[in-house]
């Protein structure tokens, strides 16, 4: 009697108690590796975590992000090598997965695209959660920045939530990354008014707020030649969490000290000359 033959003898349970006395090395082998294996996934995606939740560049959604995604690749490596233990052809094992990866990033391609874009915008930080920005068509407070998402407050309350692929692919204007800004503040005066004397008093009202920096100095100058007005540029300097109540403190200020000492803000006018028949 053949082997094959006596082995088709045998009982279901014998069966299995015969390949398991064959196979003993091998599945022992395998048990092995795949508890090292996973130990060692643990313990490279935990040291990953670590090193990047250690580094003020990386944020902790990203930090949680890429060490996930180390661990799940070192446990596929396991899985083909536990299996390719057993002699189980890995090469199209590897040739399936890789077709699922593609169908499901190309099912996916704009949710990974909204990822992507989250992980460079966490990496980068064009913006980070208080500051106000301007992308696009979107401006307010960004409140929270995720992997697909970030949530913005518009200045006037409203909520946006804007997917993250169109954020990156915007120019961003951030309001409050750096510590200082300039306010230009431009005023018509009348062509017969002293243009000295509307930018010494402009210059007197930004020397007289604590909120204008000295350095830079505050500038005072003639801006341009309208139709109706001489238009008086000033720019000065502050910090930027004083940037707004300052642009509607001195705006008002140069209105009333212009009506205080006499110098007109004229408003367009237009000569009209008729001709005798």
């Amino acid at each position: 009697m053949s082997t094959d033959q006596t082995i088709a003898a045998l009982t279901i349970p014998e069966q299995i108690w015969l390949w398991l006395r064959l196979n003993m090395m091998d599945i022992a082998g395998a048990f092995a590796v795949l508890v090292i294996g996973l130990l060692l996934a643990k313990i490279v995606s935990g040291w990953v975590e670590r090193a990047m939740t250690r580094s003020p560049r990386f944020e902790p959604t990203v930090a949680n992000f890429l060490s996930n995604l180390v661990k799940y690749a070192l446990w596929a490596l396991v899985i083909v090598t536990v299996l390719g233990q057993f002699g189980v052809e890995t090469t199209s094992i590897l040739a399936a997965l890789g077709g699922m990866a593609l169908a499901v990033g190309l099912a996916l391609q704009g949710t990974l695209s909204n990822v992507a874009s989250g992980v460079m915008i966490l990496v980068q930080k064009p913006f980070k959660v208080g500051e106000g920005i301007t992308a696009g068509a979107v401006t307010g407070t960004v409140q929270q920045i995720g992997l697909f998402t970030t949530e913005i407050k518009q200045f006037d309350g409203l909520f946006v939530m804007v997917p993250n692929s169109e954020l990156w692919n915007q120019a961003i204007v951030n309001f409050n990354r750096h510590p200082t800004r300039r306010f230009e503040l431009k005023v018509g005066i009348g062509y017969g008014d002293s243009m000295e004397k509307a930018r010494n008093e402009l210059l007197a009202l930004a020397e007289a707020d604590d909120r204008v920096l000295a350095d830079p100095a505050p500038v005072a100058f003639v801006s341009s030649l309208d139709d109706s007005s001489v238009g008086i540029g000033m720019r000065v300097w502050c910090n930027t969490p004083d940037y707004l109540g300052l642009t509607w403190d001195l705006t008002e200020a140069a209105k009333a000290r212009f009506d205080a000492v006499g110098i007109s803000i004229p408003f367009p006018q237009r000569e009209v000359t008729q001709k005798a028949a």
